[in-house]
């Protein structure tokens, strides 16, 4: 794979499992070292442990000092931060006239105020780092909806409104931001759906199949790359042509 990340810091959040665990392990074989983040703090542990150049830290997106004090280490350790990686997300779905309000409060919270939290306070210190990158994770969902998620559905959108905004704004300062939207990936989350829906959304899948977390790590790996240079403002399905 090459390191292509080499002598990068890059700060992952919802890292300790699924698709922010797969990326760990991609952008640690590709030279970067790693700041795993998740809102579990043993979770962390595990996850760093099984990642080379890894370091752990408890981090709640929804909590802004939270956020802080991780940032604050990273720059007195590193002095440096070269890419975030929004990736914390959560489900709570329900169709709108079941879904209640700390449902929908829920999922804005870490889906898109933790987006806009993490962001903001990590966005400083990327300034001076030269090429630098932040990658946003959107979902499919955030493209052409689907039946159900009337939070996460709304998050997703605002994620790639967030992405084409801030690749507008901070672009000029030599940041690029951008977003993967990925279709349905085998991931506990998604395992987690009814069986009749995981069938139906692999006949819908052009490929005939869900996308592995691996294959998402990739797409973020090369968002976050020099290969990627010129590559801004851009929502990057990896769906397997399920929006066809």
């Amino acid at each position: 794979m090459g390191k292509r990340l080499q002598g990068k810091v890059a700060i992952m959040t919802g890292a300790a499992k699924g698709i922010g665990f797969a990326t760990t392990q991609r952008f640690s074989q590709a030279g970067a070292k790693i700041i795993i983040t998740d809102i579990n703090q043993d979770a962390v542990n595990g996850a760093a442990a099984q990642t080379p150049n890894a370091e752990s830290y408890e981090m709640n997106v929804t909590d802004r000092a939270s956020i802080q004090v991780v940032v604050d280490q990273v720059m007195q350790k590193h002095g440096r931060i070269d890419i975030l990686i929004n990736n914390a997300g959560i489900t709570q779905d329900a169709r709108l006239i079941k879904m209640s309000e700390a449902q929908f409060d829920t999922v804005v919270d870490v889906n898109l105020k933790g987006v806009f939290n993490c962001t903001q306070l990590v966005v400083s210190h990327m300034l001076g780092a030269g090429a630098s990158a932040i990658v946003n994770a959107s979902s499919v969902v955030g493209i052409y909806d689907n039946f159900g998620p009337t939070n996460y559905s709304a998050t997703k959108f605002g994620v790639i409104g967030f992405t084409k905004t801030w690749a507008r704004e901070l672009g000029p300062k030599g940041m690029r931001v951008n977003a993967v939207c990925p279709g349905f990936i085998a991931t506990e989350m998604v395992k987690a759906m009814p069986e009749n829906i995981l069938q139906d959304i692999e006949r819908r899948s052009w490929l005939g199949r869900r996308g592995t977390p691996t294959e998402m790590a990739n797409v973020y790996l090369f968002l976050a790359s020099d290969e990627a240079s010129y590559v801004n403002g851009v929502a990057l399905e990896a769906s397997g042509g399920i929006s066809l």
